[in-house]
């Protein structure tokens, strides 16, 4: 399991550790990501990797981060790196579409818990291996997830699978669309930060998201209906421009090495879950109506279409050759380990 001190003592080196003296940088890293500035991931997190590092290299090494998709749209975001328009980023696996299939084995429906469970999954994966392959064009730093994802919608509860016939509904993955197509919804593609506009204009009825990507992207504004049911969860990574790590003199690399890992891993964890208390308890000052489903999606009424959208994903990834099946089982055992 990881050690849940790790983000906290984080936070609090760069809190109060020594002011690093006055000097200019040596390297200034682009990173790039598409929540809003004022968002906490940007604040707690990013920011606080970003005032890490400069502290770490004595100021030898700048961060300017630019937020809310301002140097690549969110589905451009890995590629940005690679290409380096970006020199690092942080994004969602599932937004490059058929890059990860065997990272995205972490975001089938019941294998995490909440995102400290997801994370140590995803990043312990990484770790031993079984998914590095899938990131050998850049340089990856930490991986996390959200926690279970939920459907908020506008002017219908969500009790049953059957009431989703006919609304359209924000997917987030490849899997979720496979639920919402067997339940006759119509999923719908884009990227969390379009999803307001989208809901606000009639186009869709309603999200599959976390309580925190709700509440980070205002869509408890517009969503009056919420149904808590963990269809799936997100993977996210940081990850740098492998050429440009590699071109690092060697105290410099050792900087961002220190800066890699499981600790980060964890920070992300415990500000996400912290999100999703907040976002839930944002939706119920609000007086919105939440529909709990028990067991989520290993409810009865729930668990056959879940599990026909499982089988259909690693059946399609094992066709391409790819070990699914070992990967998935994988997961599933350090879904016990992670707890």
């Amino acid at each position: 399991m990881l050690r849940k001190f790790t983000g906290a003592a984080i936070v609090c080196t760069v809190a109060y550790g020594v002011a690093a003296p006055a000097a200019a940088a040596d390297v200034t890293l682009r990173f790039s990501h598409f929540w809003p500035a004022v968002s906490t991931t940007h604040k707690d997190l990013f920011q606080v990797w970003a005032d890490k590092v400069k502290q770490d290299s004595n100021g030898r090494i700048a961060v300017d981060i630019y937020p809310s998709q301002t140097l690549a749209k969110a589905p451009a975001q890995y590629e940005a790196v690679k290409s380096r328009i970006a020199d690092m980023a942080a994004t969602v696996q599932g937004y490059t579409a058929n890059r990860f299939p065997l990272t995205q084995v972490v975001e089938l429906p019941g294998v995490v818990d909440n995102a400290a469970h997801g994370s140590c999954i995803i990043q312990s994966l990484y770790e031993e291996g079984l998914i590095a392959d899938e990131y050998k064009d850049t340089r990856p730093l930490f991986m996390f997830t959200h926690g279970p994802g939920h459907l908020h919608t506008t002017s219908k509860a969500i009790t049953s699978p059957d009431d989703l016939a006919g609304l359209r509904i924000r997917r987030p993955t490849a899997v979720v669309a496979k639920i919402l197509e067997e339940v006759k919804a119509q999923p719908v593609g884009m990227p969390a930060p379009e999803s307001y506009q989208a809901m606000q204009r009639g186009t869709i009825d309603g999200v599959s998201l976390p309580w925190e990507g709700a509440h980070a992207f205002r869509l408890n504004e517009l969503a009056k209906h919420h149904t808590e049911v963990g269809l799936y969860t997100l993977s996210f990574i940081v990850t740098m421009n492998k050429e440009l790590y590699e071109g690092l003199p060697a105290d410099l690399k050792k900087v961002i090495d220190d800066n890699s890992g499981k600790a980060w891993t964890t920070l992300a964890a415990k500000v996400f879950d912290d999100l999703d208390t907040e976002g839930r308890a944002a939706a119920v000052k609000a007086g919105h109506q939440i529909v709990t489903i028990e067991g989520g999606a290993k409810n009865p009424a729930w668990q056959p279409v879940v599990e026909r959208a499982t089988e259909a994903y690693l059946a399609e990834v094992e066709g391409q050759g790819l070990p699914a099946r070992k990967v998935y089982a994988r997961a599933l055992e350090l879904a016990q380990t992670c707890r």
